[in-house]
């Protein structure tokens, strides 16, 4: 009986289905975002999201971990160097899946996965915040006095008496 063993197969032995989820999570490394079945996505996110919690903490012991999933001093590299910087505030959710359709061959459900933090379109620029603009209280009919300055008035200088 199979109660309780509730994860998905892919379709794969166990070895394949390692090797398969190392390289697909080397690749959402590298390149922040990859295009796959919905399916294997899925897989991947538990396959990858502990090992970019692991990557928060930058020790020799905690590299050699994740080199021992990854298989890919490159992709290691790249994870504590650039990636753990940028999730380090973050405490889970590192990926995002986007379902973008079905494959024209066997109408497989396909989706784009992507590292949070590294989508410009959804992150919002903490350094650059919009400036706040102050109403008045007056009504449009009253004007102060600084209001009332000429800005692209001519700049005439003064001579004194005795020079020319």
């Amino acid at each position: 009986m199979r109660h309780g063993k509730g994860f998905n197969h892919l379709g794969r032995t166990a070895t394949h289905r390692k090797a398969m989820l190392s390289n697909m999570a080397s690749s959402l490394i590298l390149h922040k975002r990859i295009i796959t079945t919905v399916a294997k996505a899925k897989s991947l996110r538990k396959y990858v999201e502990p090992l970019l919690n692991k990557s928060k903490e930058d020790t020799m012991h905690s590299r050699r971990l994740v080199f021992s999933y990854l298989q890919d001093k490159g992709s290691v590299k790249e994870l504590f160097d650039n990636v753990a910087d940028k999730i380090a505030t973050r405490n889970g959710g590192f990926t995002r899946i986007i379902r973008i359709g079905t494959r024209l061959g066997d109408n497989a459900d396909m989706c784009m996965m992507e590292l949070v933090d590294f989508n410009t379109t959804y992150v919002a620029n903490d350094g650059e915040q919009k400036a706040k603009t102050r109403r008045s209280r007056r009504k449009s009919g009253q004007s102060d006095d600084t209001s009332a300055v000429v800005v692209d008035a001519p700049v005439v200088e003064a001579k004194e008496e005795g020079q020319e």
